[in-house]
């Protein structure tokens, strides 16, 4: 098991696919978090300026479907636009939409190094709930 040093998230055993485990104060922070555990399992995010902005706003029926689509539409980014994110700015936040930011950059050759690619977020054992020290969150992402 692999843990990031800031307690945002870490990364758990799981058989043929990548599963986190993510924490935040808040749900806004877990949102966030979320978002820079999925990209740090990307590519070494030192190496990622602020250059471009993606603004999304989504609807969901639950916390958890909001989780998955969010993570999700930042996945369609990466693959449609090559866009790699570092930092997420979540704006606004309740059960059943969300408005934030994702600054990152394009992907460059000789720059940036791919060391996971990422298919999908699953909605398997997807749980998002309050704990004592705030919210902890669980995804598995298609490899």
């Amino acid at each position: 098991m692999k843990e990031s040093a800031s307690r945002r998230y870490k990364v758990l055993e799981h058989t043929a696919d990548l599963a986190l485990e993510v924490y935040g104060r808040d749900l806004k922070e877990l949102f966030g978090n979320a978002a820079f555990a999925l990209f740090d399992v990307v590519t070494d995010l030192s190496r990622v300026e602020e250059r471009v902005e993606r603004t999304v706003r989504l609807r969901a029926f639950d916390l958890e479907q909001l989780l998955v689509n969010w993570l999700n539409e930042l996945l369609y980014y990466h693959e449609v636009e090559q866009l790699l994110f570092k930092r997420f700015e979540v704006r606004g936040l309740e059960s059943d939409n969300l408005e934030a930011v994702a600054y990152g950059e394009s992907f460059r050759e000789g720059r940036h190094i791919i060391l996971t690619s990422p298919k999908a977020v699953t909605h398997h054992k997807i749980e998002v709930v309050e704990v004592p020290e705030g919210w902890r969150a669980r995804v598995i992402i298609d490899l």
